[in-house]
């Protein structure tokens, strides 16, 4: 629903009322003060496909199809304090961050058959196409990545209608890669234990035959 209230304090009671305060703006339109039901959104919230898909959103019997764009969180609860909302028209593309899905990561080859571990250099990519061929995730099939291989945003399937920003002829970023785990080398702890105690023992020594040295002195005489 619309808000007629503003500012810090008027956010403040919706909130304690079970709002959470939101705008509503683009599409050639003016932007609207909103107010939605905090437990509803909070729900929505968490499912992925709230941050990547076409929303529908009903203001006063009006409904739109928006795209959620920002949201401030309270730091320690993280609660919503508030969202943004733009409107979207079916017949212009839009840029939206959608996440990738990895696939088949646990049978890749260059980990099943040649011990690698999978490092993940992006998780999600700013794609643009029209409302209608808005994709939830794009998904990446693993499976015949082998060790010392990675996969470029080139190499991707995107589905009818979508383009990345971020690819051209002179940037083909990795997306992930399959590498040899790296391994730490350590001290023995037998070993270091063991001089430690030669060590000991060699001070011992010392301090023995110091000790032998003063009582044989013979005392001065005065």
């Amino acid at each position: 629903e619309k808000r007629d209230a503003k500012g810090t304090g008027a956010s403040r009671r919706l909130r304690r009322n079970g709002k959470v305060p939101g705008i509503l703006y683009g599409n050639h339109k003016d932007a609207v003060s909103i107010v939605l039901d905090s437990k509803t959104l909070h729900q929505q919230f968490h499912k992925e496909a709230f941050h990547a898909s076409i929303l529908e959103l009903s203001t006063d019997g009006t409904t739109e199809s928006v795209l959620l764009r920002d949201y401030q969180l309270e730091p320690v609860k993280g609660t919503i304090l508030h969202v943004d909302f733009q409107r979207v028209n079916q017949n212009e593309k839009i840029h939206v961050n959608v996440p990738f899905h990895f696939i088949n990561e646990d049978i890749a080859k260059g980990v099943k058959l040649e011990g690698g571990v999978i490092s993940h250099i992006m998780t999600e990519v700013d794609i643009s196409c029209l409302p209608k061929d808005l994709p939830q995730f794009i998904e990446v099939n693993l499976e015949d990545l082998g060790l010392g291989e990675s996969v470029h945003l080139s190499e991707l399937k995107l589905p009818e209608g979508v383009e990345l920003t971020a690819l051209t002829e002179e940037n083909d970023p990795a997306i992930t890669t399959i590498a040899k785990p790296k391994v730490q080398k350590a001290d023995d702890p037998a070993e270091t234990s063991e001089e430690a105690g030669d060590d000991a023992s060699d001070d011992a020594s010392s301090s023995s035959e110091a000790s032998d040295e003063s009582s044989n002195e013979e005392p001065k005489e005065e």
